[in-house]
Parts: structure tokens; sequence; C-alpha cells
């Protein structure tokens, strides 16, 4: 281990859970490093991510974003199309965006977001945006009729929320820089909304472990229940 995260280590009591005030404030203690770092939540949740009724996935808008501005690709055409630069799309096309995807691998986006009528014509990318977690999804709010809210959202810092295999959701919730209480209103919200989110399958404890670290920091366990 590096010296800093050997010092970072110090800091937290092993085997201790803490209130999100205490574990924000050990965040502003950590050692510094040389960019402003992601304070990342982990959620490890009691449900059996292979069946089909125990999925947890979805979108929230945190309300004080994730610190980082999202580059948006737009797929549609027409006063849809319009709609989406009026709203601050950074690329909006039809199948020339498409093509180029797909004759030069671009990928210079964050987020795709397409109308219904064009994801045929995304097809033909879906092996490029797939592995990616690119291809705009119904679930996620990516494929809309309303581009212009989902652009605006988006910006606004809208994420989205899934299992991985080891059925935790891992989810950005903004930057050191934001301070204690900006990234602990981020923090409940998505904790709220992960709640909501319990199947109606699960059985058990449903929020099994709960825990924050920055970018290049360690582990801090929360208890969920103490705000």
């Amino acid at each position: 281990m590096s010296k800093r995260i050997i010092e970072a280590s110090k800091l937290v009591e092993k085997g201790k859970t803490y209130s999100i005030d205490e574990a924000l404030e050990l965040v502003e203690k950590m050692p510094k490093v040389k960019f402003d770092e992601t304070v990342e939540m982990h959620l490890k949740l009691g449900v059996d991510g292979k069946q089909a009724d125990q999925q947890v996935r979805g979108v929230v808008v945190l309300p004080n974003g994730t610190g980082k501005t999202k580059k948006v690709l737009v797929i549609a055409k027409a006063d849809k199309a319009e709609a989406a630069k009026a709203a601050g799309a950074d690329y909006v096309g039809e199948e020339d965006m498409v093509n180029k995807i797909a004759s030069e691998n671009w990928l210079d986006f964050d987020t795709v977001i397409a109308t219904p009528d064009m994801m045929p014509a995304l097809g033909k990318v879906a092996k490029i945006l797939g592995p990616k977690g690119l291809m705009p999804n119904p679930k996620s709010g990516t494929v809309t009729v309303d581009v212009a809210k989902a652009v605006t959202e988006t910006k606004a810092g809208k994420i989205e929320y899934r299992l991985d295999k080891n059925n935790i959701v891992h989810c950005p919730i903004g930057k050191v820089s934001f301070g204690k209480e900006k990234i602990k209103e981020n923090y409940l919200t998505l904790l709220e909304t992960i709640v909501k989110a319990k199947p109606a399958a699960a059985k058990g404890t449903y929020l099994q472990s709960v825990s924050i670290a920055t970018t290049m920091g360690v582990g801090i366990k929360i208890n969920p229940s103490a705000k």
C-alpha cells in the first residue's frame, strides 16, 4: 500500500460503522491528492440480481449534481433534434451520428439519448455502445420522446443506478470540494431512492452494507439508519 493509503486507513476504525456526518468528516481529513476526487457510494443489497423480479435499476437526479459535466449525444429527427439542441445537447444527429460511431468507433460522449423511432438505427452500433453502458434504454430514461427533458436532467446531475454481478450498486455522489452538506444531500437522495426501489420479491435484510469512498481513498462503512 502507498504511504497515503496507509495514512488514510489509520483514520478509519476497523469494523466500525459511522453516521454519514462522521463519515464525511473523515473524508475531509483524508490525505489530499492533486485533483478533486469523486465521492462514491456503494450499497450491498440483499437481493438476487439473477432473478428478473429482484432487479434494482433506475435513475435519480442528484440535487447537487455529480461535479462532472456530461457530454450528451442525442439521436433524433426534425423538431425533436431542434429541442435537444435548445436544451444543451453536445451532439445531435440521425443516421450520420450512428455511422460516425460505426466507422470511427467514435465515443466522445458520456450519455446517448434517442427517440423510440431511432432505436432501430442504433441497433447497428449496439455492440459498440452496449459494453460501454452507453446504449439507450427506456429504464434509464434515455429512450424518450421528451429529449429536451432528458438532456436537461442529465446535465443537471441525473445518474443511473443498477446492480453489478455481486448485487452491489456503485454511484458517484459528488466531489470532495462540494463540502459535507451538499454531499450529504446527494447521499440521502440516493439512499432514499434505493430504499424505495426495493423489489417485492426481496427477502431478509435489504440494505446489507453501505459505504462511501473517495476515488483514491479507503472505504468508510455507514449505518444507513444514522442520518
